[in-house]
């Protein structure tokens, strides 16, 4: 007999499938099954690689999906007593079932989706043709009420189905996992068939691919639900049965029934869907002059061409004539047409000229789409394909089928408006996002499987910090050194890695991709199903997947420095009207004489340290130089760069094998760089074409073996076709020695794998010179923009504000007469240019009260407080809003001063709000006594004299300042403590730290910290909040701010005990201790030392990190401290001393209170001694896996105090 599993969860069962997607057409073909369904809980999302997996298996693939049903109307979003959805598992027969399902599925997220997307009746019975229906699991509505006592209730809609799907659609589905529920279930099934006629099914609801990986799934549910396995097996999965099982298991379970397993295979030898890779599904693009979308493309290209030749934007030479620009427009529009694209650029062309048109900032271009040469023209990208060098073939190949790819840059805070017009004009339903999936990589599943299985945080955290920092990096990878020896020795950490390795990479959630937009020819739900993520609605296929199905993808990307040009352009023609970045030289000195320097903060793409440095030695002069930097500066071409200076500053002269390489490679001083060399070397060398050349790369860069050896072959010996035409000539034939050949041949695939796109660098190249020409001539207006697009990073402030101060620019603070909402550019009292902070930074003031301010102030400026109140009272002030602006110092200018304010602002607000409300009142008695029609309320006037007082202290101000903008304008309180922090070596600055373990940070720091690492630095605690461990004892967390950011400080009871008096708000301290980092969390550092700083020290203090081992004999750290230290004091001698390499500590037993504070300890005092426990409950010895000890004397006295003397021994 032959058995077809109907009924399996895969991995896009998401947090609950744990069967992954390759390994289900392998267990088919295990069990000599022929076919096999997919149908995954509400979603499609792995359809079509499900569909790809079983073709390459040679095993039929069956669609489908089990879809949740509402109790009543999907619209409905009451909580229906029964739970309000139900299972039901439906399968494609045909293409119209396909259509069908897919068409439910997207209702089910865009009309039904209430905790889970739900379909109904209605739907069910409008599109059920072409459907193969299931009962489902006893979450299904008929086995639900055959277990409510309500036969009649499941009969009546097996009845209902039945009449929907059609006599013989429709099946009875029984499942025994050895639950008692489904015994009673399914003889109800099998007597209701008997009654009705309905046919039965057999299946298992296959959640994993052996019985073995149930724990694995069980762990997958507890990620899903936040839940421990020691809490029970999860609800619905009590046994291990929900596995692939083989025919003969099956007919173990069903022989009493041999229909209900015959059913399975003629069910699925009617479902015959197949997905068609074959067609391109382009949105229409009608031209409104009546011409043909080729015609229309080709007249813009020239008008282009004619325009650009005017404008001097195009200018020939002896290489690149004119004659070379149109034969290279006529080759472009031939290919466009020839692939059926040229709608494809109009699309472009037409939504890029509605941003333009719009004033929406639009990027220079981006990825291979800036080797186009006609999307030049256009006005698609700004770069000049052909004084550049970059190649049409890697954007669209002639020899190689696929779609095309615009990625297009756009205004971070506009972006959305393109798409808007684009689903205008396309429609709402043909337009739409993609979904991308977060998935369960190798850190993040190790300590979600952690705590799932109950370990204690610290365990698993010392298995994830033994997998090096890499994204890509796999589990089985990273199975080596601490984390092998951990695996090899530890239980428990064996049972960690093996459940986390098997549950690896499978999806953990979807969401939006940052960028991807579809747009179809018919409705997007027609094409594909469709979920919702935050209320966009999104193809439920991964972006590869759209484009293997045909459909056409766009990138809108927002782009930060899109949006600082803009806003830094706007600035500047406050005073030249006129001015615009895209026409600016291109051979500015300046500009290029500030990347040479390194002064390159802020500049995009050319920001970070390492940048910096590549760019001192390069000194770039040329467009082509900055992209050679974007190009190098990147894993693996960096290995290029020592021998890249060498060539370039004639330190070494590069050597070409053969004479035709040097023209290729001389602008990259004898380097392989760009993917485009790649190409040009197997079109000079060898004779391909560049169609072909860019086919090799590609098989070069995925280092596809079979491929490489056939191209390798043509590339050196040539080439002809089946009919015995010469297709390349290749490079011995050339002139070229087999074995030079072959070297070349090497040579370019040791590079293709990292070799950089130069279309892309040199379009982001543009972006670069661009923002640094405008720091170099408009160095305010674009530090300003600069610190507007960071509001609310502290880090960058503060590094933006330093630079600003490095250009000799002061950042004012707020002011209620110059300050726009923004940060702006002013004229100082001393006639300099200088940023104003802007009035939306300050907390609690909102975008209407201060567009009527700025308004107002066109009627003249404020000249008191009370004239402010008295003008903007209309505008329903509130006194928080006008605290705000207080304590910021917005209105510091207008002569009160800020105590005064403060003590008495209530007062004026309530008199001119009395006011206000009472002529008000008066005027109403005249409107309507019919006296004053038209009649305009005068605002209130008063003079109000405030009673003097002395103004705030500095440090109070200051606190304030901070309090209601985040910074700090007159002065910083740690200015006092400079020599302290100085003689303290406290010089650590925390942005560097956090830097140090931010992967996605721009910028890198000055210097780098490690985890562990011994530091000390100084600032102001902000915040504190204490806590109790379980052991009864006392720890305290408190935020501590320098000039550069802010970090969390950890204090552990004993520290604590001796300092705690010290670390209050406003308290300034220096602080020494160790980094403690972590992936899903900002480090931290683990305190051990703190001393109080103090104003106009001029003493001698003990370095901190010299003492940081000394246990203290008083809490006053700073009594130690003399008033001057003799000068004949020599340095005190340092012992030279070897470190234990074994610590061994004797416990009452491996899980009570003492051990808990010892372990606790020994994560403080993190480091390479091995840990040995002597567990007298046990009567042995017992290793400590993955439990390290930096054996210092400060750890010694403390485990002595808790252990006793003779409990610690190290050897």
């Amino acid at each position: 007999m032959s058995f077809v599993h109907l009924h399996l969860h895969s991995e896009y069962s998401l947090l609950d499938g744990a069967f992954r997607i390759a390994d289900i057409p392998k267990a088919a073909k295990a069990c000599g099954h022929n076919a096999v369904a997919i149908t995954d809980h509400g979603a499609m999302y792995g359809v079509v690689n499900f569909y790809r997996a079983c073709k390459e298996e040679g095993i039929k693939p069956i669609i489908g999906c089990e879809v949740y049903t509402a109790s009543e109307s999907r619209f409905d979003r009451r909580e229906a007593a029964d739970g309000g959805k139900y299972h039901l598992v439906l399968l494609a027969e045909n293409e119209t079932g396909y259509k069908n399902l897919i068409y439910m599925v997207s209702r089910s997220y865009t009309e039904g989706f209430y905790g889970k997307p739900r379909i109904d009746m209605e739907l069910l019975r409008e599109h059920s043709e072409g459907l193969i229906a299931l009962s489902a699991c006893l979450a299904g509505y008929i086995p639900r009420h055959i277990m409510a006592g309500d036969f009649d209730g499941a009969r009546e809609r097996a009845l209902e189905f039945d009449r929907i799907f059609g006599h013989g659609n429709f099946y009875l589905e029984l499942q025994d996992h050895g639950m008692p529920e489904q015994k009673e279930v399914n003889e109800a099934l099998i007597a209701m068939s008997r009654e009705t006629g309905i046919p039965l099914v057999a299946t298992n609801d296959v959640h994993y691919m052996r019985r073995a990986d149930a724990d694995t799934q069980a762990v997958l549910l507890c990620i899903q639900t936040n839940s421990r396995i020691a809490d029970g097996r999860p609800i619905g999965f009590e046994t291990d049965e929900f596995y692939y099982k083989s025919t003969e298991e099956m007919e173990r379970l069903f022989s009493s029934v041999p229909e209900a397993l015959e059913n399975t295979q003629k069910i699925a030898d009617r479902c015959n869907y197949d997905f068609d890779f074959s067609h391109i599904y382009l949105p229409r693009f009608t031209p409104e002059t009546g011409e043909t979308p080729e015609e229309y493309l080709r007249r813009l290209s020239y008008e282009g061409f004619e325009s650009k030749k005017s404008s001097g934007e195009i200018t020939f030479t002896e290489e690149n004539s004119e004659s070379t620009y149109r034969d290279r427009i006529e080759y472009e529009l031939s290919v466009i047409s020839k692939m059926g694209y040229a709608q494809y650029y109009l699309i472009v062309w037409d939504f890029i000229a509605y941003a333009k048109r719009e004033k929406i900032p639009v990027g220079p271009g981006r990825g291979s789409g800036a080797g186009s040469l006609v999307a030049y023209l256009c006005g698609i990208t700004d770069v000049d394909s052909i004084k550049y060098d970059l190649m049409f073939e890697r954007f669209l190949n002639p020899e190689r089928v696929s779609m095309p790819d615009f990625d297009t840059d756009f205004c971070y805070d506009r972006r959305g408006e393109v798409i808007e017009y684009v689903s205008r004009k396309y429609g709402a339903d043909h337009v739409c996002g993609i979904s991308t999936f977060g998935t369960l990589a190798a850190k993040a599943v190790v300590r979600d499987v952690g705590r799932a299985l109950g370990m204690s945080y610290a365990d698993v955290d010392i298995v994830a910090k033994a997998i090096p920092y890499d994204p890509h990096i796999t589990l089985r990878e990273a199975l080596t050194g601490k984390l092998k020896r951990m695996y090899d020795e530890n239980e428990q950490v064996r049972r960690l890695i093996d459940i986390s390795m098997a549950l690896e990479g499978m999806p953990r959630h979807a969401s939006a991709h940052a960028a991807g937009i579809v747009i179809t020819d018919k409705p997007a739900y027609e094409h594909v199903p469709l979920a919702v993520n935050n209320e966009m609605v999104l193809t439920q296929f991964t972006m590869d997947i759209i484009e293997k199905l045909g459909l056409l993808k766009f990138d809108f990307l927002g782009l930060r420095y899109l949006t600082i040009i803009s806003d830094t352009e706007k600035q500047i023609r406050k005073t030249e009207p006129d001015f615009d970045i895209t026409k600016v030289s291109l051979d500015d000195t300046g500009a290029y004489e500030l990347i040479s320097q390194g002064r390159t903060s802020g500049i995009f793409q050319l920001e970070s340290s390492g940048m910096r440095r590549l760019l001192m030695n390069m000194q770039p002069r040329n467009i082509e130089d900055i992209t050679l930097a974007i190009s190098l500066y990147r894993p693996g071409p960096m290995e290029s760069i020592p021998q890249f200076l060498r060539n370039r500053t004639g330190e070494s002269t590069p050597e070409y094998k053969i004479p035709s390489l040097r023209k290729i490679l001389e602008k990259t001083s004898g380097c392989i760089i760009y993917q485009e060399q790649v190409m040009q070397i197997c079109r000079e060398v060898a004779g391909f074409s560049f169609g072909r050349a860019d086919i090799v790369r590609r098989a070069m860069a995925k280092k596809k073996t079979a491929e490489m050896e056939k191209a390798r072959t043509a590339f050196v010996y040539g080439e002809k076709d089946e009919n015995g035409n010469v297709t390349c000539e290749g490079a011995v034939a050339r002139g070229t020695s087999e074995a030079d050949a072959n070297e070349i041949f090497d040579t370019m695939s040791s590079f293709a794998k990292y070799a950089f796109n130069k279309s892309h660098a040199t379009a982001y190249a543009y972006t670069a010179y661009r923002t640094a020409y405008l720091k170099c001539h408009y160095p305010s207006e674009y530090l300003a923009s600069l610190l507007t697009s960071v509001l609310g990073n502290v880090t960058k402030t503060v590094e933006y504000i330093e630079e600003a101060k490095s250009y000799r620019i002061s950042v004012l603070s707020p002011d209620i007469n110059e300050s726009e909402k923004l940060y702006s550019v002013v004229t100082d009292k001393n006639g300099k240019k200088a940023i104003r902070y802007g009035l939306l930074g300050v907390k609690n003031v909102g975008a209407n009260i201060l567009d009527a301010a700025i308004e107002e102030r066109k009627n003249g400026r404020f000249t008191s407080f009370v004239d402010f109140v008295s003008r903007m009272c209309s505008h329903e002030l509130n006194k928080r809003q006008i605290e705000g602006l207080i304590k910021s110092g917005a209105f510091d200018s207008l002569g009160t001063k800020r105590s005064m304010l403060l003590a008495e602002y209530e007062n004026v607000l309530d008199i001119f709000a009395r006011k206000k409300s009472s002529q008000a009142e008066g005027q109403l008695d005249l409107f309507s006594a019919g006296l004053f029609e038209g009649a305009e309320i005068e605002p209130p006037s008063l003079e109000y004299e405030f009673n003097e007082r002395e103004e705030l202290p500095l440090r109070e101000r200051l606190k304030q300042e901070k309090e209601s903008t985040g910074m700090y304008f007159s002065g910083h309180p740690l200015d006092e403590y400079a020599a302290h922090i100085e003689t303290l070596g406290a010089e650590s600055r925390i942005s560097d730290i956090l830097l140090s373990f931010d992967e996605e940070a721009e910028a890198e720091p000055e210097r780098r910290y490690a985890d562990n690492e011994r530091i000390a630095i100084a600032g102001i605690i902000t915040t504190r909040t204490n806590k109790q461990t379980k052991n009864g004892g006392s720890m305290a967390f408190a935020t501590l701010e320098d000039k550069t950011g802010e970090i969390e400080l950890v204090f552990f009871s004993k520290v604590l005990e001796k300092i705690s008096y010290m670390i209050n708000p406003d308290s300034a301290i220096a602080a020494a201790g160790r980094v403690s980092a972590k992936e899903d969390s900002a480090p931290k550092l683990i305190v051990s030392d703190v001393v109080l700083l103090r104003p106009a020290f001029n003493g001698y203090a003990t370095p901190l990190l010299e003492s940081m081992e000394d246990v203290p004999a008083k809490p006053a750290r700073y009594e130690r401290y003399e008033k001057k230290a003799p000068a004949s004091n020599p340095a005190p001698e340092k012992r030279t001393e070897v470190p234990p390499k074994k610590l061994y500590l004797k416990v009452p037993d491996m899980s009570g209170e003492i051990f808990e504070r010892v372990s606790t300890l020994l994560q403080i005092f993190e480091g390479g001694c091995e840990v040995i426990f002597y567990d007298i409950s046990q009567g042995k010895y017992i290793k400590a896996v993955g439990m390290g000890a930096s054996p210092e004397k400060n750890m010694l006295l403390l485990l002595r105090e808790i252990l006793g003397d003779g409990a610690v021994v190290t050897r």
